[in-house]
Parts: C-alpha cells; sequence; structure tokens
C-alpha cells in the first residue's frame, strides 16, 4: 500500500525517460512510481491537486542560512537614500541597547544608495559610546565607529572606517561569536523562508571561517536545529578553507592540510551533510572588490584578491589532494584565472574527474575563459537574481563590452558546461522562479535588458534548479528529478512556468512544498 498518491496535477518530471506524469505514488518518503505504476494501488491517502503543476524540489546550490535568519531580526537601514535618514535609524538602534560599551550591528548597508561610503566620524555622531557594526549587504564590507577602530590590531587596513574583506574578518574577531542556540533559531528561520519558495535542499555557502563563519562550532549549530526541529529541508554545509589544518598523514594518503580527524565531502546523512570546501578568491561587485583584469569603469581599481594568487592556488591545490569537493568563489574574471590555474594544477597533480569542482559565481567571465571551464569540468553556479536586483549598477560599472558576460547562461550550456542556479540569499532575492524568469528574460527589475544572448529556455533555467543543481551538490542519485527511487521532494505550482508568458513566472504561486513525501510548509 502506498503512504500517499498524488494524482490530478501535471508533473514536470526533469527525468527525459518520462518526462510528464499525472499520477505520482509515495512509500516512506520516497517516489515509488508513476501513473500507470501507481494508479490502481491502494494509498492511505490521495491527494487531489486541482491540475496543479508539480516540480521536483527546487535546490538552491550556494545559500547562507546562518546570515540570512540573524539580517531578518536585525535592525535595518535598507532603502534609506539620506545619509541623514540612515543616522537616524542607527541612532533608534543605539537607544534600544542599555549598557555602554555594547555591540550594534546593523543590517541593510550599500554605498550605493548614499552616492557614497559612511564614515566612522558620521557614525560617532550617534554612538553613544556603543561599538557600531554595520554590515555590507554583499557580506564583503562593513563600516564601524572609532570605538571599534580602536580595538583593531595594528596595521588593518580601513578607508575612514570601511573594512573591505579581511580587514572585515579582522572587526569580526572582536566580537563573541553567536550561541549555538541563536544560531539554531536563525537558521530555522531562513530554512521556513527557503520551503515557502518551494526550495527543498541547499548548500549553506561557507561555515566556521573569517569571512562568513559565525563561529568556530558552527556545523555543530545545524545539528542542534535538526534535534530541535528547525531544519526542515535538506542542507549541505560548505565548510571555509581557512578551517583547515596541516596534518601530519601517512606520506601515501598525500593530504597536506585537512579538518580534523579528516572529515571531507559527503560526511553526513541524506539531512545534513559535510559538501564542498569554500575557497575565496575574490570579493563582490556590490562592493567594488571582485577582482577584475581591467579597472572598473569609472574607477581607478580593478578590485581585490583575498590572498597572493600563490597562496590561494596552495590552498586549492591542497583541498583537491585531501579529497574534497572544491567550491571556488569567483566573481571576476581575474579572480576567475586563478581559480581555473588551480584547479588545472590540481587536477594534473592528482586526477579525479569525479570530484565535480565548482566556481561560485563565476559573475564575469571573459569568452577565452568559456572553454577553459569545459576542459577542467567544473559547473558555474550562477545567482541570476542579482542581475534582476542589481543589473543596472553592475552593468554601468563593468561598460559595454564586458556587461554581456555577466553570469551567463547559454554560453556555458552551448560548451556542455553544467549551469547551476542559486540566489547567495540574503544578498540577493532567494525566488528560484524569479531567478528562472531573468534566465529567460534577461531583464533587470528595470527592464533594461542585459547579455540577451546568454538567454536560455524554461526548461534549461528549471534544470538548473533541478537537475544541475542535485549533480554540483552530489545528491543527483536521490534529488533533482521525479524518478522512483528518490527522495519525494516537490514543489507544486499553481501554474506551468512554461505555459505562461515569460513576464508572469516570478509571480506563479508556491502552493505546497513536500519533503519526504509530506507537506513541510512553514510553521507561523
Amino acid at each position: 500500500m502506498l503512504c500517499t498518491r498524488l494524482t490530478n496535477a501535471r508533473f514536470l518530471t526533469m527525468d527525459p525517460d518520462h518526462p510528464v506524469a499525472h499520477d505520482l505514488g509515495i512509500w516512506q518518503g520516497r517516489i515509488v512510481g508513476l501513473d500507470e505504476a501507481v494508479t490502481s494501488l491502494p494509498a492511505r491517502e490521495v491527494v487531489d491537486l486541482q491540475g496543479a503543476t508539480v516540480l521536483p524540489g527546487f535546490i538552491d546550490a550556494h545559500v547562507h542560512l546562518a546570515w540570512t535568519g540573524f539580517k531578518q531580526n536585525t535592525p535595518s537601514i535598507a532603502g534609506r537614500t539620506r545619509v541623514d535618514d540612515v543616522l537616524a535609524a542607527v541612532a533608534e538602534a543605539v537607544a534600544r541597547t542599555r549598557v555602554p560599551g555594547d555591540w550594534v550591528s546593523i543590517a541593510g548597508y550599500d554605498q550605493r544608495a548614499l552616492g557614497r561610503h559612511l564614515t566612522a566620524a558620521d557614525l560617532d555622531k550617534v554612538s553613544d559610546g556603543r561599538k557600531l557594526y554595520l554590515l555590507h549587504d554583499s557580506g564583503h564590507g562593513c563600516v564601524v565607529n572609532t570605538a571599534v577602530l580602536d580595538l583593531l590590531p595594528a596595521g588593518i587596513p580601513h578607508e575612514n572606517g570601511f573594512l573591505a574583506e579581511q580587514a572585515m574578518g579582522a572587526a569580526r574577531a572582536l566580537r563573541l561569536p553567536y550561541s549555538q542556540e541563536d544560531l539554531a533559531e536563525a537558521i530555522g528561520r531562513a530554512a521556513r523562508t527557503c520551503l515557502a519558495e518551494g526550495v527543498t535542499a541547499c548548500a549553506e555557502a561557507g561555515i566556521g571561517g573569517t569571512l562568513f563563519g559565525h563561529s568556530p562550532v558552527e556545523l555543530g549549530a545545524y545539528q542542534l536545529a535538526r534535534d530541535k526541529d528547525l531544519l526542515p529541508l535538506r542542507v549541505q554545509l560548505m565548510v571555509s578553507a581557512d578551517r583547515l589544518r596541516p596534518v601530519t598523514a601517512h606520506e601515501a594518503d598525500g593530504i597536506p592540510r585537512a579538518l580534523d580527524l579528516g572529515l571531507r565531502t559527503g560526511f553526513g546523512d541524506d539531512r545534513l551533510r559535510v559538501g564542498a570546501l569554500k575557497i575565496w578568491t575574490d570579493g563582490g561587485m556590490m562592493a567594488r572588490t571582485a577582482a577584475l583584469t581591467s579597472p572598473y569603469e569609472g574607477l581607478d581599481h580593478a578590485g581585490q584578491l583575498q590572498d597572493d594568487p600563490e597562496a590561494l592556488t596552495n590552498l586549492i591545490v591542497d583541498g583537491h589532494l585531501a579529497g574534497w569537493q572544491l567550491a571556488v568563489h569567483a566573481i571576476g574574471d581575474r579572480a576567475a584565472d586563478v581559480a581555473l590555474d588551480a584547479l588545472e594544477r590540481a587536477q594534473r597533480l592528482r586526477p579525479r574527474p569525479e570530484a565535480r569542482h565548482r566556481i561560485e559565481h563565476a559573475g564575469l567571465i571573459r569568452p577565452d575563459q568559456i572553454p577553459r571551464f569545459a576542459r577542467l569540468g567544473v559547473s558555474a553556479v550562477v545567482q541570476p537574481n542579482f542581475l534582476r536586483c542589481f543589473g543596472d549598477d553592475y552593468a554601468s560599472i563593468m561598460g559595454e563590452e564586458r556587461a554581456p558576460w555577466m553570469y551567463r547562461g547559454k554560453a556555458f550550456l552551448d560548451h556542455g558546461i553544467p549551469l547551476v542556479g542559486s540566489s547567495d540569499r540574503p544578498v540577493a532575492d532567494g525566488s528560484p522562479l524569479r531567478a528562472v524568469q531573468f534566465m529567460v528574460e534577461r531583464a533587470s527589475a528595470s527592464g533594461r535588458l542585459i547579455g540577451p544572448d546568454e538567454a536560455v529556455t524554461v526548461g534549461q533555467a528549471l534544470h538548473a534548479y533541478t537537475v544541475a543543481g542535485a549533480r554540483a551538490c552530489h545528491w543527483d542519485d536521490r534529488l533533482g528529478s521525479l524518478t522512483p527511487g528518490k527522495h519525494a521532494d516537490l514543489v507544486v505550482l499553481a501554474d506551468d512556468p512554461r505555459r505562461v508568458d515569460t513576464s508572469r513566472i516570478g509571480d506563479i504561486e508556491v502552493v505546497e512544498t513536500y519533503v519526504e513525501g509530506r507537506p513541510a510548509r512553514p510553521r507561523d
């Protein structure tokens, strides 16, 4: 007997052997059959989906759950365009704290809305003895007041209180880590938001590190979230590469650096497991720190790498030798050169074609770099909503020649490069459906077309958020398509993205989200 049979729906299975179905049977959380194989079987529950469209649950291959959850509960200055208004909002947050010397965190900082960066002197006017920390929306910088600057180690570079990349990490290190309880609650809040948008599995893009880590015991917080039933979707945890340390392993293993006990990609189970090793090579376009081969339009610099190229290369090679899948953050084309050179060296030293290494973001990729992606077999894990949300700004700082190279789609597919969809939530909108719409339209929120030749079909965009996401996370044997034997993780939509006008795809209602064959929509 089936546990559940879902009927009267259009199942877009993403499985070429059975692309469309009308019935789906579930037993103990797994899909056991489609159509005639299950239609006549008895079931404890039969659910009439009333003509809805059903897809495999969306996979967000690059997200920051803990950061998302904390941002949802942090005072924000997002949307304010005047410095005086921002400072007034900061003063309100300061007034809600009780003890002089406390830290006050503010979210939503973006200098582009203000026309300039805030300065430490600006913040000093409203700090009232507190330590102020305004995290840039990109996650690649922060602005602090003098009370924080005075605590930094000598030699930490800053620009009138704005700290970028590793300098930001020095400011974060001054604070106590979040508790595991607080982390678990934040993770749960973010997970419920993901479920509401049809996401049933995701990859947390960096835990425990200097840039994005919230605690040296962050993995334990995810375990706590699962134990407390706060983790209703599947999560893969990318470990920040700065957690590796030299180890004395047997010379036959060839492992120069590792996590304690040799933990690496694949440890865990179907609900929570260790994923790729996350390596940052540059910054981001929002903060103007993505590393380019030519300067930003209108600026006198070309961004920055996170470290010396040789040090970055050694880290990538060591991670590969230790058996990790690698997720290499590379937004600018200069950073992509460093990443591709290092991956090529690593595969030459110890060929591992099954590793499925990934380039995270691939934000600006020159035409000559695309064949290298293909030869190395790496996936491009892109964030289409970046251009939907920020495309006008990004196009202006890249200029006419480079703008069409941003967050490519068709060029990757034409060269056989796996195109993987993701959000980088909370940096940008997390909705997979709105991202799918952009991938087809290539239009920013204002309607500006950005690289229209990179447009893909609706089917290809859905593939990026299902089949390709599963493959990139080594989940393809259990997720990504509605195939018998795989987990019954699926999303029920009010309309078929392939049949509505393209401009309506992003507004399709997510009716229900199933994980392991059970409705899993967020609790109120």
